[in-house]
């Protein structure tokens, strides 16, 4: 319990509409899909898009009506964001349209759920190739039922980065984004793109990377990563070296503190606006 909220309930709740919305992904990633645009033209919303967050909202809301909820698409449709002490589901329901429309495999629905603004549930699920990630306040972070951890790198030379030009394509983010990569690119081991920012951190939880940066990302996008990169013994922090805030729209996470810092000496920062 916490806060008087049964979150073993929440949790077998979510579960259950989960294997029904990874079966929408399963079916939809490889058919033909109906593409509209959102802010610009590379930012994407399909009818899969739609579909799995009405899904998980109406069967959430069925059981948990005093819930609150955030969600990509509802709040496309012009929902005001706002978090609140009040439980709130937070839902990414197709994180990488663009990789879904492209029938490329790195797709994932994203779900966190806040009591009281702490994660207490965080579950990134990739159902094209297989991979559940999930974790609990305090209970660590699992794929697929076994325990993981982040990487033991703290050096920015022997780290494997991953870095994201996002959806939007503002000239003065452009710029620092780009300039970053610059800078990025001779100091890392290595730098990786997948196009979600949920699976991003997925990777840098289990230790196939060391490290993801992104300014311009969502709270759909990360707030179930950021409790499951906690879990698996790593950090999240604001890219500026302060504490991480979920509506912010800027995120690092790192597989320890050491590498966190030396990256933020080495970035140039970029503030969008909040959700």
């Amino acid at each position: 319990m916490s806060g008087g909220i049964d979150l073993d309930l929440c949790y077998s709740v979510v579960l259950e509409l989960v294997k029904t919305a990874e079966e929408l992904i399963r079916n939809g990633i490889n058919s033909a899909k109906e593409v509209q645009h959102k802010s610009c033209e590379v930012d994407l919303v399909t009818e899969t898009d739609q579909q799995v967050e009405k899904l998980l909202i109406s069967g959430l809301r069925a059981k948990f009506p005093d819930h609150k909820f955030i969600g990509e698409e509802s709040t496309a449709d012009g929902q005001k964001n706002e978090l609140t002490d009040a439980p709130t589901w937070i839902i990414d329901p197709v994180d990488g349209t663009m990789n879904f429309v492209h029938s490329f495999p790195h797709v994932c629905i994203s779900i966190a759920l806040l009591v009281n603004k702490v994660p207490e549930i965080g579950i990134i699920t990739n159902p094209v190739l297989g991979q559940f990630f999930e974790a609990r306040k305090g209970q660590g972070a699992l794929l697929n039922g076994k325990k993981i951890q982040v990487s033991a790198v703290k050096d920015l030379s022997k780290a494997l980065l991953s870095y994201e030009v996002g959806t939007s394509r503002d000239p003065e983010k452009m710029k620092v984004v780009l300039k970053n990569v610059n800078t990025l690119v001779p100091l890392a081991h290595g730098i990786r793109c997948l196009g979600s920012a949920a699976l991003n951190m997925a990777m840098v939880a289990m230790g196939a990377s060391d490290s993801y940066i992104e300014f311009g990302i969502h709270a759909w996008d990360i707030a179930a990563g950021d409790l499951i990169v906690r879990e698996a013994g790593g950090v999240v922090i604001d890219p500026a070296g302060g504490e991480f805030d979920v509506m912010s729209r800027r995120c690092l996470c790192a597989s320890s503190i050491e590498l966190a810092k030396e990256i933020v000496t080495h970035i140039e920062q970029y503030y969008p606006g909040r959700d």
